[in-house]
């Protein structure tokens, strides 16, 4: 988690807690139990998200400049993550393809909608904030750069990104809680620059 994300959801829980007034013992109880209960719903989502097919063909009309993740049939041998192919795609240029992870190895399967799943990505279509550099050391298991990514359909799933997986591959800590980990710092880096040039600002996870 980002630094400036994690302050903002102190922030807002700060917030929350502090419109329940103690005007009684019932209007407290009241408002813990909303509280609570939005907290429970939020935890799973099931939704019908729109064919990723449909609106990948629709921003590839447009002549949009987008990425793409799909998975493909490779993984890596030593700990068995699937690597998923994330795909550039600026008009009038060839694709570039970068390695990446996303979810553990062992949750690939699990409720990709479910707060703290460790599961990949959910199908559909995101929206890119910012290209943000890390400190060298900060955070070791995001590598140089944080891109965030938000999702433009209702899921429980929060805080997700585009980072480096230094792990992948390597120990018990290869995979992502469901970012987008690239494999190769690099790559990242040469990632971050295309965004950054091309201002690309949507992801269609296809499946």
């Amino acid at each position: 988690m980002v630094p400036n994300r994690l302050t903002m959801s102190v922030a807002v829980m700060s917030a929350c807690l502090a419109v329940v007034t103690p005007a009684s013992s019932q209007s407290l109880e009241q408002a813990l139990a909303s509280i609570t209960k939005s907290a429970r719903k939020n935890q799973t989502v099931e939704t019908v998200v729109p064919e990723p097919a449909v609106l990948l063909a629709r921003l590839q009309q447009q002549g949009r400049a987008l990425l793409v993740l799909e998975r493909t049939q490779r993984v890596l041998s030593r700990t068995g993550d699937p690597i998923w192919d994330l795909r550039l795609e600026i008009p009038g240029q060839p694709a570039r393809h970068f390695d990446a992870l996303s979810g553990r190895a062992g949750r690939q399967n699990a409720n990709r909608h479910q707060l703290g799943s460790r599961a990949p990505l959910p199908a559909g279509q995101y929206t890119l904030g910012p290209v943000e550099s890390l400190a060298d050391g900060a955070y070791p298991e995001l590598g140089p750069v944080w891109i965030g990514i938000e999702p433009t359909f209702p899921t429980g799933r929060r805080v997700l990104g585009i980072h480096q997986d230094p792990s992948a591959g390597r120990n018990a800590n290869s995979g992502t809680l469901g970012c987008i980990g690239l494999i190769h710092r690099h790559e990242l880096l040469e990632l971050a620059q295309q965004i950054r040039q091309a201002s690309i600002r949507e992801l269609v996870v296809t499946h």
